[in-house]
This record gives structure tokens, C-alpha cells and sequence, in this order.
């Protein structure tokens, strides 16, 4: 009998050696895939610490999201369309426009460049843009758009919810599509998953509404399909002659998120007509055959031989940026953007969670005379966001940053200001999940004009925003100083 129980001992104890090693040399495994992978510093150190530091559960966690993993069937239908979309795209400008970057500054042409080089889109000139900051408005313009379609009306959004004022867009394409307009919807699974089972839909679809669900979620699928990749554009192309585009989803403000505490969301969209909607009706068509599945190696002619004709002053380049393109391609140039500023620079972000690069280039710019400002959400959805934000606070305001809490709700307006002259905006965040894991869509507009609107707008931001003061910055309780500092390390995984 004591022999029996001595053997079983043994045998567990060999098991539960067996277990250890293979537990360490799995560790070791995916922190050498990880040191592979070549990744940024930050995000190499922080995902090692978390594979080293919780056996299992670390290296399950950076296979499921550790890696840029689109699904061999996208990744093949993004390989088939890239040649098509870059010689269409450089269709938009095939020689070269008459653009007089001499009346702009030196550092515009350089800019354009940049994008063009990393996306493939060309700066175009002869756009006008009117920005709007009243959700009323724009939901009031977008009604008054679909009322007047012909042709087609196309809809890209990550979050489409159903309450509210969006049930007016929907009567609105319901007319459309009586009328014979082509109506298609393409939303993120994810952001609007309770949209995508509503009875919103039903009628949508039994009105003749394509709904395209973009990058499907499902549990069976996390092996082979990283699920958080997202689709976060948000367009609206009305005959593919007119545009719209920025930070505002498909909700209703009073209605969305109010459980979260965080006050009412406040956004911006500017409303495009001229070259540049040709280049966004480009990235929507692109991401509905991706998603479609569609077997087509063309993209539909917007234009036949009659380019969209110029209606205004503004030059505007589309940056369509994600996982599909080069990863560092928009964080270059946003880089590229901050080092531009000769006097002031003004950032506004709902999620403001910098790489080492962005963050050196923000300190630099101000340590050498440039007014840099940034306005973030006092309060935002993401706890792990705001104390990751906070922990980057210090570091830039002690390099010179201006930083400024907006106390008026979740500001989601996302944009850039450059000395007044150019400006970036769209649906880009400062994180690392919209740099690199989202598909986004930015406008960079070089006119002084525009700029000087949104720039009054980020006025208008600030005067219902807490500056921060680094003296009383420093101040703030050592436990919350330790958990900012534990969601800075972590920072490189949002």
C-alpha cells in the first residue's frame, strides 16, 4: 500500500515537472515570436513582461492579440484589389496638379508628399469643406443629402445605434430606395453589433438596403482572426459627388452610452464636395468588396472621362490608414505633421495615449517655442485609458505641453491644428489601437481657411476645459501616481 501511494506521489511529481517545463518553454516560445516580430520597443518590453510574468494566460493573450492577423481570405482579397487601388488612386493625379504650394509654406508639399509616398493618395486641390460641431445640423444635413440622391447613397460606420435621430437617416434611405437609389451600409461587427440584430435593419433590408456586417466577430474565429481589428471609418458618399466625414458616428448623442457616466458625446463632421470625394469613395468601395467577398479585381468608375469638378479653394489629401497598409505609415505622418509647427499646435483626442515617438516629437515641439496644446476628456468610456493618459501628462507638462481637461462631456472630436495654415481630421485617435490596429480615415486639409475654423473650434473646446498645472500635477496621491504609471507600461497593448 505504501508503495502504491510512493509511486503515485513520484508520478505526480514527474507531471507536475513535465507541466512546469512546458509552461516555461511555451513562455520562452512566444517571447522569442515576440522578439521576432520587431515590433516597437515599448510594446516588445510590455508584451514579454506579460507573457513572462503570467504563465498561460499571458501567451494566450498575445496569441489571441498579439499579432496582425486579417484572415487569409481578406488578407488575399487585400492583396488582389492593392494594385488596382493604387493605380485608380494615382488616376486622381496622374501628372500632377497645378497646386501652388509656394503660396502655402515649404512644409505642406513635404507633408503631401508623406502621405502620398505611405498611402498612395495624392493631395487635391479644388475642394470645399464646411465643418459642422451641431449634431442637429448634421443629422439635418445628412436627411436633406439622402433626399436628393439619384444614384447611390453609401454609408461606413463603426457604431450605428438605433435610437434617436438615426431613425430619421433610416425613413431617409427607405425614400431612397423607393426612389431607385443603391443604398449599402457597411458597419463594424463589433461597434454595432445591437444595430446589425435590430428591427432597424429588418426594414432597411426590406426597403433594399445593402447591410454589410465589416470584419465579423465570432469566438470560432479567434484562432485565425484577430478580433479586434476594427473598422472605424465613418463616410457617407451621397452620388459620389458629395461627402461627409469625421468623428461622429451613427447615434443619437442623448441616447448613446448614458450609462457610462461620461456626459453627452461631442463630435465634428465637415462635409466635402470637389476631387477629394473621389479618393473616400475610392477607400468605401475598397472595404465593401473586401468585405463582401466580392471576386471583382475592379473598382467601379466614378468619373468615366469627367473628373469631379472643383468647387473650392481647399487642397485635401484622404489618408485611409490600418492594419491593411504599412502599420507605422499614419503615425509617420503625424510625426511628420507635429515637427511642421513653427508657433502652435493644438491636438484634440477623446483616447490620448502617445507612442515614445509622438510623445518626443509633442516635447520637442514645445521646447522649441512651439505652443503646443492638447484638450482630452476629463472623463472618457476606458478607465485603463484615462489613467494611461494621466501617466503621459506629467512627462509633456514638464517639457512645456499646455494640457487642458474638457469638462463639457466625451470630447470625440479628433483633429490637429498646425499655426493656423493646416490641419488634420477625421476618425484617428492618439493610441496605439487607432494608429495601428484600426481602419481609419484622416483628411489632411492644407488651407488656412478651414484650419482657422477648426482652430476656432478647439477654442471653443477650451474655454469649457481645466488647464492642468504641473506644480499641483505632481502633488496627486502616490497610489494614483503607481496606477497611472502600471496602465503606462501597459500602454503599448490598448
Amino acid at each position: 500500500m505504501m508503495t502504491e501511494w510512493v509511486r503515485a506521489i513520484s508520478v505526480f511529481e514527474l507531471w507536475s515537472v513535465v507541466g512546469v517545463v512546458a509552461v516555461f518553454l511555451s513562455q520562452v516560445v512566444v517571447a522569442v515570436r515576440v522578439i521576432m516580430s520587431r515590433r516597437a520597443v515599448g510594446e516588445t518590453l510590455a508584451w514579454i513582461m506579460l507573457v513572462l510574468g503570467l504563465p498561460v494566460v499571458g501567451w494566450v493573450m498575445y496569441l489571441l492579440v498579439g499579432e496582425l492577423r486579417l484572415g487569409s481570405a481578406r488578407a488575399k482579397r487585400i492583396q488582389r484589389l492593392s494594385t488596382v487601388v493604387a493605380t485608380r488612386l494615382n488616376q486622381l493625379d496622374p501628372h500632377g496638379h497645378d497646386i501652388a504650394w509656394h503660396q502655402l509654406r515649404p512644409e505642406c508639399e513635404q507633408l503631401a508628399r508623406a502621405g502620398r509616398s505611405a498611402l498612395q493618395v495624392p493631395a487635391l486641390p479644388g475642394n470645399e469643406l464646411e465643418l459642422i460641431d451641431d449634431w442637429q445640423k448634421v443629422f439635418d444635413g445628412l436627411v436633406a443629402d439622402i433626399d436628393v440622391a439619384k444614384i447611390n447613397c453609401d454609408f461606413q460606420f463603426y457604431i450605428w445605434h438605433a435610437a434617436g435621430r438615426t431613425s430619421d437617416i433610416v425613413a431617409a434611405i427607405e425614400r431612397a430606395c423607393a426612389r431607385g437609389v443603391t443604398c449599402r451600409i457597411l458597419v463594424d461587427s463589433l461597434g454595432s453589433w445591437s444595430f446589425l440584430h435590430s428591427q432597424e435593419v429588418k426594414r432597411l433590408r426590406a426597403a433594399g438596403a445593402q447591410v454589410l456586417e465589416a470584419l465579423p466577430s465570432r469566438l470560432w474565429r479567434l484562432p485565425f482572426v484577430r478580433y479586434d481589428l476594427r473598422m472605424h471609418r465613418k463616410i457617407v458618399l451621397i452620388d459620389d459627388r458629395l461627402a461627409w466625414t469625421g468623428s461622429l458616428n451613427m447615434v443619437d448623442p442623448r441616447y448613446f452610452k448614458r450609462e457610462a457616466g461620461v456626459g453627452q458625446w461631442i463630435d465634428a463632421m465637415a462635409r466635402v464636395q470637389g476631387p477629394a470625394v473621389e479618393a473616400l469613395a475610392v477607400t468605401f468601395q475598397t472595404d465593401w468588396q473586401i468585405e463582401s467577398g466580392s471576386t471583382s479585381e475592379q473598382l467601379p468608375d466614378l468619373t468615366g472621362d469627367q473628373p469631379l469638378v472643383r468647387c473650392g479653394n481647399s487642397i485635401v489629401q484622404v489618408l485611409p490608414s490600418g492594419p491593411a497598409f504599412s502599420v507605422e505609415a499614419i503615425e509617420q505622418i503625424l510625426i511628420t505633421a507635429i515637427y511642421m509647427a513653427r508657433e502652435e499646435l493644438v491636438i484634440t483626442s477623446p483616447y490620448f495615449v502617445p507612442s515614445e515617438a509622438l510623445s518626443m516629437a509633442l516635447a520637442s515641439a514645445a521646447r522649441r517655442g512651439v505652443r503646443v496644446i492638447v484638450i482630452i476628456p476629463a472623463q472618457v468610456d476606458s478607465l485603463l485609458v484615462r489613467h494611461a493618459s494621466r501617466a503621459f501628462a506629467g512627462e509633456l507638462l514638464d517639457a512645456g505641453v499646455q494640457m487642458a481637461l474638457f469638462t463639457g462631456g466625451l470630447l470625440h472630436t479628433k483633429s490637429v491644428s498646425i499655426d493656423r495654415q493646416t490641419s488634420l481630421f477625421g476618425t484617428l485617435n492618439m493610441d496605439p489601437r487607432s494608429l495601428r490596429l484600426n481602419f481609419e480615415v484622416t483628411l489632411a486639409v492644407y488651407d488656412p481657411q478651414f484650419t482657422v475654423q477648426l482652430r476656432q473650434l478647439q477654442e471653443s473646446y477650451l474655454r469649457q476645459s481645466q488647464w492642468l498645472d504641473a506644480q499641483q500635477w505632481k502633488q496627486r496621491p502616490v497610489i494614483s501616481r503607481f496606477i497611472e504609471n502600471v496602465a503606462q507600461l501597459l500602454s503599448p497593448l490598448l
